[in-house]
């Protein structure tokens, strides 16, 4: 082996090195460790979990975080409570970029006068994991009302294949109900969770290296084979027919289990809002009277944040690198909730 090649590789590896060190004494996110610790179908953090999180490459909103008894995000450790509220949905309920008081769980925990919240928020799922959860919650720590906080994306990303499924989900062609669990990590992916530089390249930066392998084939090909390329990815919306499938298997799945109220607060699209555009949204507006013919109490917040945006300028958003409802735009949401279940 030729020494210039031998001073190339050292001088790679202490690069590394100097990084991985570097990036040890930052508040890089760390590894969540999610698993189905809990449930076959239920995706969760190992329950007492440590974590850290930050967002985008100069580390803003850095959070350190402990997940409850239970491995979720929670104000609560979990206990068999039928004065609880369970709280359900994506990162929209987690909000781990913000600080512990201003998560949904205790904005609605305080609209309620105190009455405990259990929040059930997981990163990357969709309205048939929200079923699940509901499960758990009512039978499990026999809660009887429950409110979903619905991501305007979560009956398309029902459906199998959309990366953000735990567990059930709708075949978009035979419309029949499959589960699509996570896949284990390997050796190799569970040795990178650890290195900071790692975590800072792939959670910081978002650095996909399979996405980065399929733009490469994209770019290779000829200009009219990639235009075909662009025009198929955009004509994926799901019928009308096969996102309705998605609500009717939704309700199905739960019907029966909930006691008490069920408060679904949909979000909107805000960016259209905030331009004071005519929003058109089918399929939300198909979902929001199919879920109130099966008794849920529905907070469209398109009307209340719509409101909201009459008289203030302020955005409701954690900020234009991050979609998120922000302290504001979650009292808001979260106060309609409790209003619902006095």
């Amino acid at each position: 082996m030729s020494r210039p090649f031998l001073a190339w590789l050292g001088g790679i590896v202490g690069t590394v090195l100097c990084c991985e060190m570097m990036f040890q004494a930052l508040p890089v996110s760390t590894s969540t460790e999610t698993g189905y610790y809990i449930d076959p179908v239920i995706l969760s953090y190992p329950p007492h979990q440590t974590w850290v999180t930050s967002t985008g490459w100069d580390l803003r909103n850095v959070q350190r975080h402990k997940a409850n008894n239970a491995g979720f995000l929670s104000k609560h450790d979990f206990e068999r409570n039928p004065n609880a509220v369970a709280l359900i949905g994506d990162s929209f309920v987690e909000s781990s970029m913000l600080p512990p008081e201003d998560r949904p769980g205790p904005q609605l925990e305080r609209a309620l006068g105190g009455r405990p919240v259990y929040a059930f928020g997981c990163p990357g799922s969709s309205l048939l994991d929200y079923a699940e959860r509901i499960r758990l919650a009512t039978e499990k720590y026999s809660i009887r009302d429950v409110v979903i906080l619905m991501e305007r994306f979560d009956l398309r990303q029902s459906l199998c294949g959309s990366g953000s499924i735990h567990g059930p989900c709708l075949d978009h062609q035979t419309l029949q109900l499959r589960t699509e669990t996570r896949e284990q990590p390997g050796l190799a992916k569970r040795m990178l969770r650890h290195s900071a530089f790692a975590q800072y390249l792939f959670s910081q930066l978002k650095l996909n290296p399979e996405r980065l392998w399929q733009q490469a084939i994209v770019q290779s090909r000829p200009a009219v084979l990639s235009q075909q390329a662009i025009v198929a990815t955009t004509n994926t919306v799901p019928s009308m027919e096969v996102l309705d499938r998605v609500a009717s298997t939704f309700f199905d799945r739960i019907r029966g289990r909930i006691a008490g109220n069920l408060v679904i607060v949909i979000d909107s699209d805000r960016a259209a809002l905030y331009r004071k555009q005519l929003i058109v949204a089918p399929a939300r507006t198909r979902f929001i009277a199919s879920a109130r013919a099966e008794g849920a109490k529905v907070i469209d917040t398109e009307l209340i944040f719509g409101a909201q945006l009459q008289h203030s300028a302020l955005k409701l958003d954690v900020g234009p690198y991050d979609g998120h409802l922000n302290r504001l735009g979650i009292a808001i949401a979260m106060g309609a909730a409790a209003i619902q279940l006095h």
